[in-house]
């Protein structure tokens, strides 16, 4: 973990190096660009472990969500302008309420059942994300590249310097699989946890453009034909 957050500290270092540097003292030699998230999401070990999260994990997340509706139903009668959530002028009714430790258990036991499958996420990504700095140094190597600067602090690169599939391919050899279930005692890193929160992020992000485009399809399939 240490080592990935040297590697991206001296990529930004370098650039803001360079940008001071004069011309005879700039690093010679081939550049690139790397997503690292892009990079862990495109992995089959990442794929394979959020799978098997879904079916090791199976009675925690059925659990989760039918307490959710019990919470819901629970919440319905204080929201009064039925949106569909409660705002800030209906909460005081909440507390105010004889409801409130049901709702305050029920609302733990959502956390305490949702943390469980965080936590085997988030450790999966961190299994990965170990092995980050010895595949970038490999693809480094590999391909005589000198340094290596994160993708979203670039305002301009060509498609043929970004190296991030050749990270993943190399992340493929090196871990093929990882485990779901969190040694006795595990704590989230927050490296691990801030890599985890970006590939939520987009995972959902891509959800919801496939939602959209498979609805306007839809829609286009159903039109009737014009004349």
């Amino acid at each position: 973990m240490k080592a990935l957050t040297k590697l991206l500290a001296a990529a930004s270092v370098a650039a803001c190096a360079m940008a001071g540097a004069p011309a005879a003292a700039q690093v010679e030699g081939r550049f690139a660009t790397v997503d690292t998230s892009g990079a862990i999401i495109g992995t089959e070990a990442l794929k394979n472990a959020y799978d098997l999260v879904n079916t090791t994990y199976k009675a925690q997340i059925d659990t989760a969500q039918a307490k959710r509706a019990e919470l819901s139903e629970l919440l319905k009668p204080f929201d009064t302008n039925g949106n569909g959530s409660l705002d800030e002028s209906e909460v005081p009714a909440v507390q105010a309420s004889s409801q409130l430790g049901d709702i305050q258990r029920i609302e733990g036991e959502i956390a305490g059942l949702s943390n469980q499958v965080t936590d085997a996420r988030v450790y999966a990504v961190e299994q990965i994300l170990a092995q980050y700095p010895a595949a970038l140094d490999e693809v480094a190597n590999q391909q005589q590249i000198q340094l290596v600067f994160p993708v979203a602090s670039v305002q301009f690169g060509r498609r043929e310097a970004d190296i991030t599939q050749q990270i993943t391919t190399s992340l493929n050899t090196k871990i093929p699989s990882v485990s779901v279930v969190p040694p006795q005692g595990y704590r989230r890193s927050q490296q691990g946890t801030a890599v985890f929160q970006e590939i939520q992020q987009r995972l959902i992000a891509a959800q919801i453009r496939a939602q959209r485009e498979a609805q306007a399809q839809q829609g286009n399939t159903e039109a009737p034909a014009g004349r």
